[in-house]
């Protein structure tokens, strides 16, 4: 067995017994059964998840995937691939988004270099995982062999047990990689059966004459290297990311460990695509946390049966919306386990 189909079969469902000890807990709550809405159904969820009727959050981590794509070089993004290295470094140093909102949260931000076109130096929260200095143009060859497709999921599962040994309790996925709505647009279109001119959109912010290009590249890839959607690693390899394998194998090594995992944005909700593909049994374990700007974002949530918690317009990916989705879960665990019963508080319940 591979450590990919080793991990998989760990996959357990949910913990019916929690989940149902949750839910008459939060029945007994000082307040109106329902009344707090998701936050309610959330903490069944992670009880469920966890195997814990009051689960406690503690220790959350987000994991910044990083990697290059050849395809950049085509004109897909208003960035140049340079800018890749250059944000892993501003992660390193605390200065992106992602650090800003992840001190909110009081998580830890992890970033994994699995494949970024530039040497790193060595720093104490990079985790060198590279695989090659990027991937192919997918528009005129395949993305990445099929050894290094499971190798890129594979990386995401070592990620996952090693923040999970370290203590962490729940994961967020993230990501960094100059053009890589190109290759979540191929994956989302080939796994959901959808035209590509449905599922994308401007990425970091391509004009009119962009996404023009940008559809008629993704479209005549697919044509080129015809994808096959019942086979998850094909896709990966022919049209994919590294960075997007990794968030895939994260969310799989999660769920084996019985560990929350958030959903990002779209390049985030491609790799959940790939995850699900490759183990059904994952996507309980998932959190979807906002709904992107990004066009093909609800044809993921469509697929993977899927409601994110918030839309506040974002777009910028990194991990960003899943550390806010990260508090949203921990308050409704905190809701379920600090409220008092009606019979804790001496409060006279409904007749």
């Amino acid at each position: 067995m591979t450590l990919l189909t080793d991990t998989i079969a760990q996959i357990r469902p949910l913990d019916a017994a929690a989940m149902i000890a949750a839910s008459d807990r939060q029945d007994q709550l000082t307040k109106p059964q329902g009344a707090l809405g998701r936050l309610e159904t959330l903490s069944v969820q992670v009880a469920g998840i966890t195997g814990a009727p009051r689960p406690r959050l503690r220790k959350p981590a987000v994991v910044v995937m990083a990697a290059d794509h050849g395809v950049a070089r085509q004109g897909v993004s208003p960035f140049p691939p340079e800018v890749t290295p250059q944000m892993v470094m501003n992660f390193l140093a605390g200065g992106a988004a992602i650090n800003a909102l992840s001190r909110h949260v009081g998580a830890q931000v992890a970033v994994v270099d699995i494949g970024v076109a530039a040497d790193l130096p060595a720093h104490p929260d990079l985790i060198s995982r590279k695989l090659a200095l990027g991937t192919a143009d997918l528009s005129a060859e395949p993305a990445m062999s099929r050894a290094q497709a499971q190798a890129a999921v594979e990386v995401g599962i070592e990620v996952a047990t090693m923040m999970i040994d370290a203590g962490c309790d729940i994961l967020a996925t993230g990501e960094m990689g100059i053009g890589n709505t190109t290759p979540s647009s191929a994956i989302v279109a080939t796994l959901t059966g959808l035209p590509v001119g449905e599922v994308t959109g401007r990425g970091a912010g391509v004009d009119d004459a962009g996404l023009r290009r940008k559809v008629a590249l993704i479209e005549a890839a697919l044509a080129l290297h015809r994808p096959n959607p019942a086979d998850a690693l094909d896709v990966l390899a022919k049209v994919g990311g590294f960075e997007i394998g990794g968030m895939a194998g994260l969310m799989i090594g999660a769920a084996a460990r019985r560990v929350p995992v958030m959903i990002d944005g779209f390049i985030s909700g491609a790799a959940a695509l790939i995850a699900c593909a490759l183990a059904p049994a994952a996507q309980p374990y998932l959190i979807a946390t906002h709904r992107s700007v990004e066009r093909g974002h609800q044809a993921v949530f469509a697929r993977l049966d899927l409601e994110p918690l918030f839309d506040l317009g974002m777009r910028l990916g990194e991990g960003t919306g899943a550390v806010l989705g990260i508090s949203l879960v921990q308050a409704a665990c905190k809701a379920l386990d600090e409220m008092a019963t009606f019979g804790e508080a001496g409060v006279a319940d409904k007749e």
